[in-house]
């Protein structure tokens, strides 16, 4: 498979340089030169076709979330990881709904990001589980559609794919998915990548999380 290219997002030159360094010896990433502020960023983002950034918030007197917005208007392919040495619920919230498919702390292991990065690269994503609940319930409270707009906006899915999205909603992962629905692990990834598509979402979790907004709930069984 082609190696994921990955750009780093940081202005602590050691911690981002020691974590080039790390993520280098990984066999399948290539980290690409690294930026540490919101114009080197998109600018490298231009040139350098990242598919995975990983990104800090807080960059000097500047805000990941200007990266952010840069990337998701100019290249909405680019799937933006952040790691960052805040546990701010509000900037986790915030950071997502601006386009963000993973956040990791930065007391996280570097093969815990490595993990999230090709999680990222192959459309998933990663929040930390024990926040995870408290996150989607505060972006499913964020103004959307609300349950009347469930038919509209979830009516483009086919029967499988809407059985596909309910269980991401469960909360279960692809081989779960494969189990439940009695589908090969390959079949379940082109269901879950045609409703992404459909649904104009760039993750699992924005997908969950537009689905919550529609009405859609954690089932019983």
């Amino acid at each position: 498979m082609e190696p994921i290219r990955v750009l780093i997002v940081d202005d602590h030159a050691v911690f981002a340089e020691a974590l080039a360094a790390r993520l280098g010896r990984e066999p399948d990433l290539v980290v690409l030169p690294i930026a540490a502020d919101v114009r080197r960023a998109l600018a490298l983002a231009a040139t350098e076709r990242p598919r995975v950034l990983v990104l800090d918030m807080t960059l000097g007197a500047e805000s990941g979330l200007d990266v952010l917005d840069g990337v998701r208007e100019t290249h909405p392919d680019i799937r933006v990881v952040v790691l960052t040495a805040m546990s701010d619920l509000d900037a986790m919230v915030r950071a997502i709904r601006q386009g963000a498919v993973g956040w990791l702390e930065k007391t996280e292991s570097a093969d815990r990001v490595a993990q999230v990065i090709r999680s990222a690269a192959a459309r998933g994503g990663w929040i930390p589980p024990e926040v995870l609940g408290e996150v989607l319930r505060r972006l499913a409270a964020s103004d959307g559609a609300g349950p009347g707009g469930e038919a509209q906006l979830l009516g483009v899915l086919t029967p499988r794919e809407r059985e596909v999205l309910q269980c991401m909603v469960d909360g279960l992962g692809r081989a779960e998915i494969a189990a439940r629905l009695g589908l090969s692990a390959n079949t379940v990834r082109t269901h879950t990548q045609n409703l992404l598509a459909k649904l104009d979402t760039h993750s699992a979790l924005e997908a969950i999380t537009l689905a919550m907004r529609c009405g859609m709930r954690p089932s019983d069984g």
